[in-house]
């Protein structure tokens, strides 16, 4: 008797649970059937976000270096699956290394960033980065895997919580990374994986009065609109290049100046 393979089913990483979309939809990409994200999705998945931010924000940022560089170590075990999905081994490794880069940049954040600063009075004046809040990003279409980690790595490492918007037309790699996400200790919720059609997700996202700042990088249509969307709940609206950056890391941040009394 021919024994049939378990085919693979592709489901969006919400809150840290794999479901299918809440309407049922699915479409078919990269050979297989993937979750078609809804508008109730997109509201969940940042419900999800808003609920996991204040654990993340409020670990060491010793501690989120440790989990971003647990994401690397988990990849690095999985090398042979992503490269056959992407097709590009070296894309892979390039993704391993950036996870890396910025959990090494965890714990600096502060010190590169902040500032000591000086005033006229008896005071000390310090300036301190803080994680913007929830973060809704729409990744690129290509390259799908170090397109995705190059905008994800720099929002969740000083704090943040996201909601992705993957490669509509490779998402495979994405939900893989999410199972890496949901097994390399990230608290769940921390990040959101939707799949689907960006034309229908992305202006729910950039019109989401409860994000606080979206990477509209790999936008591919009516950016201005989703500009404009953004507006109506003053977002920060980030475009993110290509590489790695500190800058990248920044974009997510607030800067909070405290004022303290200087004791006699």
């Amino acid at each position: 008797m021919t024994r049939l393979p378990v085919k693979k089913t592709y489901k969006l990483y919400l809150g840290g649970a794999f479901p299918r979309s809440e309407s049922g939809r699915t479409y078919e990409v990269e050979g297989a059937n993937v979750a078609l994200a809804s508008r109730k999705d997109v509201r969940d998945a940042v419900r999800a976000a808003r609920a996991a931010f204040p654990g993340w924000a409020g670990m060491t940022a010793y501690n989120r270096g440790q989990v971003l560089y647990r994401v690397a170590e988990m990849m690095e075990g999985r090398k042979a699956e992503f490269a056959e999905l992407t097709g590009d081994a070296a894309e892979v490794d390039e993704a391993v290394d950036r996870w890396v880069w910025y959990a090494g940049w965890a714990d600096k954040l502060a010190q590169v960033l902040g500032a000591s600063n000086p005033v006229a009075g008896p005071y000390f004046n310090f300036t301190v980065p803080e994680p913007t809040g929830v973060v809704g990003i729409v990744a690129a279409e290509e390259p799908p895997l170090l397109g995705l980690v190059s905008r994800l790595a720099p929002a969740v490492v000083g704090g943040c919580a996201a909601v992705v918007i993957a490669s509509e037309h490779r998402p495979l790699a994405a939900v893989t990374l999410a199972e890496v996400l949901a097994t390399s200790d990230v608290p769940g919720g921390v990040v959101n994986v939707l799949t689907g059609r960006k034309r229908e997700l992305a202006p729910v996202l950039a019109g989401h009065m409860d994000v606080n700042a979206i990477d509209l990088a790999g936008a591919t249509d009516d950016v201005a609109e989703l500009e404009r969307l953004a507006a109506d709940s003053v977002k920060r609206v980030v475009h993110n290049g290509d590489g790695q950056s500190l800058w990248h890391a920044a974009s997510f941040l607030e800067l909070k100046t405290v004022w303290h009394p200087i004791g006699v």
